[in-house]
């Protein structure tokens, strides 16, 4: 693929760019810092462009490519954080959403499409006897935590070290912290991600090891019939992308009907991308409730938490409250019925996973033959690169201490120099849609080549 030329940047075929011919990115960030706050609308946008100080703009999208202000062109694997799971201005999501924006998107009232999409995520999720929607995973967690506590009676919750919710307070807690504030490993301090949580939302979370399975036993024995919820992210999308040990997730699911304490996977990343079922089903162990968004709405902010009758019925009779405006409106509804109906196609998520596999494996072969350690871990849809000392994957959050994250840094910059756009957070995910043709897939594989000849 030739990225395109554009200002003072020019590019030949097979050679990397400069990233100069960003210059007009870099004027729109100087302008956004005097009306929003810090120049961006979510903190995760605070990213960089290699060694220039902004945030890249993009202005348009099509299929798996990206386009920038600058008319630079890469091949996305951010995916919106992996919500364009069919890719960029798909056909059928393009088509689709326009009828809706000619009718009237919104009224405030119940709607066909709400129902319809409802349905399907019945069919899909075995977990899914009753479905309310929301705007966003953290509204969605927000939903299912307040369920939970409803139909318990219990406000206490259990949450794993390293795993993110969300930005809302219930479960901001110990998402990234330090190796100065994270405490004893064996009992994690309760910390707040961000000023302005308050103390007592921490002492109602208890922080425990991922991957432990002692450290979980007792846990639980320490709190006997005090949790409302166990949350947990089946794979570890916003921390490395890191696997459940074999028999966690089902020792998890046995503490919790022992304890009569409702099980909450946020597949807010995994759900849909990772197959029809998404992780309960990929695992094969089935929560009590269950959080998506992401590629449930296709690109459109649209997210849901669906789970058993018993726990959901006080929320069905209006014994437990939960609103919102804009939740499931027809527009977004819609994307979220046409993105599901092809994602029910096994060959469309057949697909995805095996382009991904694809890249996992050029990578670590990439990383082999050039003697860098790393390990490539996750599944196909969803999937990171962690350049860990011993080439090992990371089994638990302290692991992610010992990344040489500046080596991270330097292969995701070489990559964008070669036209690949990837989460500039080294641990974060790598998305795949279902649009990356083979002649795509063939070059992303070639930079990643290249950007590991350029590491050595």
């Amino acid at each position: 693929m030739e990225i395109s030329s554009s200002g003072d940047r020019s590019t030949v075929a097979g050679h990397p760019p400069s990233l100069g011919g960003t210059a007009l990115s870099a004027e729109w960030f100087e302008r956004a810092k005097k009306s929003l706050a810090g120049g961006i609308s979510s903190s995760s946008r605070l990213t960089s462009t290699g060694p220039d100080p902004y945030p890249l703009y993009m202005s348009s999208g099509s299929g798996a490519r990206i386009r920038d202000v600058d008319g630079n062109e890469y091949l996305d694997y951010l995916l919106s954080y992996g919500s364009a799971v069919l890719g960029h201005a798909h056909p059928a999501l393009t088509e689709g959403l326009a009828r809706v924006l000619a009718s009237g998107t919104m009224f405030g009232t119940c709607n066909v499409p709400e129902v319809e999409l409802a349905e399907l995520i019945q069919e899909l999720v075995p977990c899914a006897e009753l479905v309310r929607f929301a705007n966003s995973g953290s509204e969605a967690v927000q939903g299912a935590v307040r369920a939970a506590r409803g139909a318990t009676g219990r406000s206490r919750l259990l949450k794993f070290e390293g795993h993110y919710h969300g930005w809302t307070d219930s479960l901001a807690i110990s998402n990234r912290p330090t190796p100065e504030e994270a405490g004893p490993y064996e009992a994690p301090r309760a910390v707040p991600h961000s000023p302005g949580i308050p103390a007592g939302v921490v002492d109602d979370v208890v922080v425990c090891p991922w991957n432990d399975p002692e450290a979980l036993k007792a846990v639980f024995a320490a709190h006997p019939g005090e949790f409302a919820a166990a949350v947990c992210e089946p794979i570890v999308a916003n921390n490395a992308c890191g696997m459940p040990a074999p028999g966690f997730l089902e020792l998890l699911r046995d503490l919790c009907t022992a304890e009569r304490t409702v099980l909450i996977f946020d597949e807010v990343c995994t759900g849909f991308r990772t197959g029809q079922g998404g992780a309960q089903t990929l695992f094969g162990v089935r929560p009590d409730l269950a959080v998506f968004s992401k590629a449930l709405g296709g690109g459109l902010p649209l997210a849901a938490f669906a789970g058993v009758r018993e726990v959901m019925e006080p929320l069905a009779s209006g014994q437990v409250k939960h609103g919102g405006t804009y939740n499931s409106s027809p527009l977004c509804a819609t994307a979220g019925v046409i993105t599901l109906r092809h994602l029910a196609d096994p060959a469309v998520t057949g697909r995805i996973d095996a382009t991904g596999r694809q890249i996992m494996e050029t990578i670590r072969r990439a990383a082999r033959d050039r003697r860098i350690p790393c390990a490539v871990q996750g599944v196909g849809a969803m999937f990171q690169v962690v350049f860990t000392p011993d080439g090992q994957p990371t089994r638990d959050y302290r692991d992610t201490f010992r990344l040489d994250r500046a080596r991270y840094d330097a292969f995701r910059h070489e990559l964008l120099l070669r036209g690949v756009h990837s989460n500039a957070y080294g641990l974060a995910c790598w998305f795949v849609s279902a649009a990356v043709t083979d002649d795509e897939l063939a070059r992303t594989c070639e930079a990643i080549e290249e950007s590991f000849a350029a590491l050595v």
